[in-house]
């Protein structure tokens, strides 16, 4: 028997059906999805071979909500750049940074929350005050967030920008200093994130 603390199990059988051994029932991925949303921890698991297939079904999950009407989250300059970063050298930063970036921008959304709670036990001039003030603030400080995580991964100066593109490819000492430089920025932008929160 699995410890409380343990994540649920998720089997996943040949006819691609998927079984919550925690609550004995056939679940869909939009089970999965709500689960997911309330912060249960499982792992999924091949029936047949105990493989673990966590990744993948949380892929198809997101593709299933991406092919939504309305529900498309991620913008096609992002899907486009963290494709070309697929067996790139940047592929093994790619993760820490995307996971770092997600879990302080989780912080921020729950220091906002936490913001407008406070705000609506207090007079009606002051919540129509304090809101604004908060949501201004959150915004400012969700947008640098995102411009700061977009400039590291845009491969290319922005529209209108005075930058040359450079004459020849870029030689190895060159990408190495590159990428030296690169894990420092990301080293110093997760200190100000840390610092923000």
């Amino acid at each position: 028997m699995a410890a409380k603390d343990d994540p649920i199990v998720i089997k996943k059988y040949a006819n691609r059906r998927l079984y919550n051994t925690g609550t004995s029932t056939y679940v869909t991925l939009e089970d999965l999805a709500e689960m997911v949303k309330k912060g249960e921890e499982f792992t999924v698991q091949d029936a047949k071979t105990g493989d673990d297939i966590t990744h993948p079904v949380l892929t198809q999950i997101i593709f299933e909500l991406e092919n939504k009407d309305g529900q498309n989250m991620l913008p096609i300059p992002f899907l486009r750049q963290l494709i070309s970063f697929y067996g790139d050298q940047m592929q093994m930063i790619v993760p820490s940074f995307l996971e770092q970036s997600m879990i302080a921008f989780s912080k921020e959304q729950e220091r906002f929350r936490e913001q407008m709670k406070g705000a609506f036990g207090k007079t009606p001039i002051d919540m129509m005050k304090t809101p604004i003030k908060a949501l201004e603030e959150q915004t400012r400080r969700n947008v640098e967030m995102f411009q700061n995580a977009m400039r590291m991964f845009t491969p290319f100066p922005p529209a209108g920008s005075n930058a040359a593109a450079p004459a020849e490819p870029l030689k190895k000492e060159e990408k190495s200093d590159d990428l030296q430089e690169l894990k420092a920025q990301i080293a110093a932008m997760q200190r100000k994130l840390d610092t923000m929160s």
